[in-house]
C-alpha cells in the first residue's frame, strides 16, 4: 500500500470521494428534501478554487475517483466550467457526475468533451404524473432528453431508482424494458433510513422482492462483482438487452466491509459514513491563513480512524426510525 493511501483502523482503504458542489436543488423529492430547510449562505459554500484544492489533496492521499454531486450540481452557476477545470487539472482521476437529469441535456456533449465518461441520473419513475408527485416538479420530459443526450454523446449512463412501495413498485417491467432497449444500467436502491422522521419503513421495497419479480420478467444473468464500475451494485445481464439491471442493498445486504468512500459536503464538512451524522469541519482550516491544506489532510486522516460501520448504526436504531437525521440533499448522496 502506498504511504499516502488512506486506510481506516479496520483496514478499509479509501479511493473514492463524493464531493457536493451545492445543497440547492430544483426538485423536492419525497425521500430527500421535501421540507424547505435552510440553505447554506454564499459564504458558507466552498468556492470552486477551494474544491479544486481539496481534489488535489485527495489525489495525493490516494483517491482515484471523484464524483461531483449536489443537491443538483447543474443548479450551481458555472458548474460546467468547474468540471472542465477539474478534468484538465487532474487527468489521472476518474471524474463522474450524479444529477437529477433535469438540466443535463444542454451539457451532455460538453461533459464528454471534458473527459467525463459516466453520469448517474436519479429517476424513480417512468410515469410523468408520478414524477411530478415524487419530485414536486413536472420535468420528466427534461430528464428523458438528458438521458438521450448523454447516450448520443457517448457517455455511460446509470439510472438510479429508489425502490419505494406504493410509488414505483408497479414499474419494474418498464425499467427492465428501458434497459433492454438502451445501453444503460438501471439500478434499484433500497430505500435508506435517512432524514429522521421523514423515513417511512412501510415504503421499503426489498431487493429480494425486486429480484424475484425481475426474474419473472426477464432472463437475468448475475455478473461478477469484480467490476470497479459496479460499485456496491450486484449487476445482471439482461437476455437480449442492450443494458444491464442492478440492485444496491444497503439494508438487506450491506457492503460496509468494503466501503471505500468519503464524502465532503458543499459546506466543507467531511462525512466518513452516510449513516452517521458525525461530521468534521474542514472549511475553517482550509480558509485559515496559517493552516490550509496540510491541516485539512490531518483532519481527514484522523477522522478516518473513527470511520464507523454503517450496518452497526442501522442495527442500533430504534424500530421504524431513521438512522441519520440529515437530509440527503445536504449530504450529497
Amino acid at each position: 500500500m502506498p504511504a499516502s493511501q488512506l486506510a481506516d483502523v479496520k483496514g478499509r482503504t479509501v479511493s473514492y470521494l463524493r464531493l457536493s458542489v451545492t445543497d440547492h436543488c430544483n426538485l423536492r423529492c419525497i425521500y430527500c428534501d421535501r421540507q424547505m430547510r435552510h440553505r447554506l449562505t454564499h459564504f458558507d459554500v466552498l468556492r470552486y478554487e477551494e474544491m479544486l484544492d481539496l481534489i488535489g489533496m485527495a489525489e495525493e492521499m490516494g483517491i482515484r475517483k471523484v464524483r461531483l454531486t449536489g443537491g443538483e450540481p447543474f443548479a450551481r452557476r458555472d458548474f460546467m466550467e468547474f468540471v472542465e477545470r477539474a478534468a484538465a487539472r487532474f487527468p489521472e482521476l476518474t471524474l463522474r457526475i450524479t444529477t437529477n437529469g433535469t438540466l443535463l441535456a444542454p451539457n451532455a456533449a460538453r461533459l464528454a468533451t471534458a473527459g467525463v465518461d459516466r453520469v448517474n441520473i436519479s429517476l424513480d419513475t417512468l410515469n410523468p404524473a408520478t414524477f411530478a408527485r415524487v419530485t414536486g416538479q413536472d420535468l420528466y420530459a427534461e430528464v428523458r432528453r438528458g438521458i438521450e443526450a448523454c447516450i448520443n454523446a457517448g457517455l455511460g449512463v446509470k439510472i438510479n431508482a429508489v425502490a419505494l412501495r406504493g410509488v414505483n413498485d408497479h414499474e419494474l417491467a418498464g425499467f427492465l424494458d428501458l434497459a433492454r432497449r438502451l445501453p444503460l444500467d438501471v439500478r434499484f436502491i433500497e430505500y435508506m433510513p435517512m432524514g429522521g422522521a421523514d423515513w417511512k419503513p412501510e415504503q421499503v421495497w426489498s431487493a429480494q422482492d425486486i429480484l424475484a419479480e425481475a426474474k419473472a420478467l426477464a432472463e437475468l444473468t448475475p455478473l461478477a462483482r469484480d467490476d470497479a464500475d459496479a460499485g456496491p451494485a450486484q449487476m445482471y445481464a439482461i437476455g437480449g438487452g442492450a443494458g444491464r439491471f442492478g440492485l444496491i442493498t444497503p439494508l438487506s445486504n450491506h457492503f460496509c466491509g468494503t466501503c471505500n468512500r468519503l464524502r465532503i459536503t458543499s459546506g466543507g464538512e467531511l462525512r466518513t459514513c452516510l449513516f452517521s451524522d458525525r461530521t468534521y469541519r474542514l472549511r475553517p482550516a482550509l480558509r485559515h491563513k496559517k493552516l490550509g491544506l496540510p491541516a485539512v489532510a490531518r483532519i481527514v486522516r484522523l477522522a478516518l480512524k473513527h470511520k464507523p460501520v454503517g450496518a452497526e448504526l442501522l442495527a442500533a436504531r430504534r424500530a421504524g426510525q431513521g438512522v441519520s437525521a440529515t437530509a440527503m440533499s445536504a449530504i450529497g448522496g
